[in-house]
């Protein structure tokens, strides 16, 4: 019994050839390879500096200085810190300040007669040897002042302790949640500039060319646009996804993927967000590069989605509360927004499917909307359209 093979589809020989095409670019595969070095040197950079060790030289003249750098040094090593400081003896101001300026010491502590405290550098203070002194010296100071009252200084501070919480999320994915939105909005603003530009690009040269009148000839011109869509989508989805494992492969191999049980559960739901995100924004860039009639044209007429994708990267920058639960449902936006409420804390599954929904609509409708532009304006010669030009134009 023979079996008649169905043809492939159109559409989805455009997206093969958009595919296979970009990805023999040379400048594509550049810049792809470039970004992927950027993102492992920024985390190899990190965990380097995370773990190197800060060490400080301290010149002092008298017993309460070694004293106070002393319990710097304890501070600085508690917890399993690599920060160190080193009581340089003097016998004198004057000496300790020639250490300084000989470059033995980073800095000399002085205890004047009136009882001031002074830490006196060369050309120059390290901020974290500022930080750590004045909090070693706080802490001499009041035991010193403690054992003068009677007391110590742990009962002086009785009853001072205190501990952070949030009624709505977790406050130590705060900052986790804040730099992970960054990352996810740069990501989604990126590939909607490079990808998008690209469809519309594309959509722009065979209207110029007249090939979209060969092509008509052969196959429905709603095939054309959803394969260049859906062949863009994949390259931009493809790129995203090996960002996102180099990131992650660079933070396990550097010892500092303590949060990456955290980020990975949100970094999946983005780039489902993400794909749903960005199918509304292949269709605006279609419609664009169909009623443009040269380069200078989609310049003019990209701002209205330049505009959705800024918001959309504010959005996962500075969105709080209930603005960014609203931002969460809003399509497009809530490619970003609906990620970093998850890293701030939990969210109802319900909400996230309800998001998801929403956005499939929007792409649905858009993309709909998008084909009858497509059609209308992509054949059409002579100057730019406009959206009302091209929606009163015959199919």
């Amino acid at each position: 019994m023979s079996t008649v093979s169905r043809p492939t589809p159109a559409w989805a020989i455009v997206t093969l050839r958009e595919v296979t095409v970009k990805a023999k670019d040379r400048s594509y595969l550049i810049s792809t390879l470039v970004t992927l070095v950027l993102i492992v040197g920024v985390v190899v950079f990190n965990a380097y500096m995370s773990t190197k060790a800060d060490d400080y030289r301290v010149a002092v003249n008298d017993s309460a200085g070694t004293a106070v750098v002393d319990l710097a040094h304890e501070a600085g090593q508690a917890d399993g810190g690599n920060t160190s400081y080193e009581a340089r003896s003097a016998d004198s101001a004057k000496q300790a300040e020639e250490l300084v300026r000989s470059g033995e010491a980073d800095a000399a502590l002085i205890l004047s007669d009136d009882g001031t405290w002074t830490l006196t550098g060369n050309e120059e203070l390290s901020g974290g040897l500022q930080q750590g002194v004045a909090e070693a010296l706080r802490a001499y100071t009041l035991g010193i002042n403690a054992g003068q009252a009677g007391t110590t200084p742990e009962a002086l501070l009785e009853g001072s302790e205190f501990e952070t919480a949030l009624l709505n999320g977790n406050a130590e994915n705060q900052f986790l949640a804040q730099f992970t939105g960054y990352v996810f909005g740069f990501l989604f603003y990126m590939a909607a500039i490079v990808f998008g530009m690209a469809i519309a690009t594309s959509v722009l040269e065979e209207k110029q060319n007249r090939v979209v009148e060969i092509l008509a000839t052969a196959i429905p011109i709603r095939q054309l646009l959803y394969g260049k869509v859906a062949g863009n989508t994949v390259l931009a989805m493809i790129q995203l996804a090996l960002y996102a494992g180099a990131a992650l492969l660079a933070l396990t191999f550097t010892g500092t993927a303590d949060s990456v049980s955290t980020i990975i559960p949100a970094s999946g739901w983005f780039l489902v967000f993400f794909l749903v995100g960005f199918l509304i924004l292949a269709s605006l860039w279609a419609m664009i590069g169909s009623m443009a009639s040269r380069s200078e044209d989609l310049n003019n007429s990209s701002g209205p989605v330049l505009t959705v994708i800024i918001v959309a990267l504010f959005a996962g920058l500075f969105a709080k509360g209930q603005l960014l639960v609203l931002a969460s449902f809003v399509p497009v936006l809530s490619t970003v927004a609906m990620p970093v409420r998850m890293l701030s804390g939990e969210v109802p599954l319900w909400q996230t499917f309800a998001s998801l929904a929403i956005a499939l609509a929007a792409a649905y409708a858009l993309l709909r909307f998008g084909e009858k532009i497509y059609r209308r304006a992509v054949m059409q010669g002579g100057g730019a359209l406009t959206l009302r030009k091209a929606m009163k134009l015959e199919q």
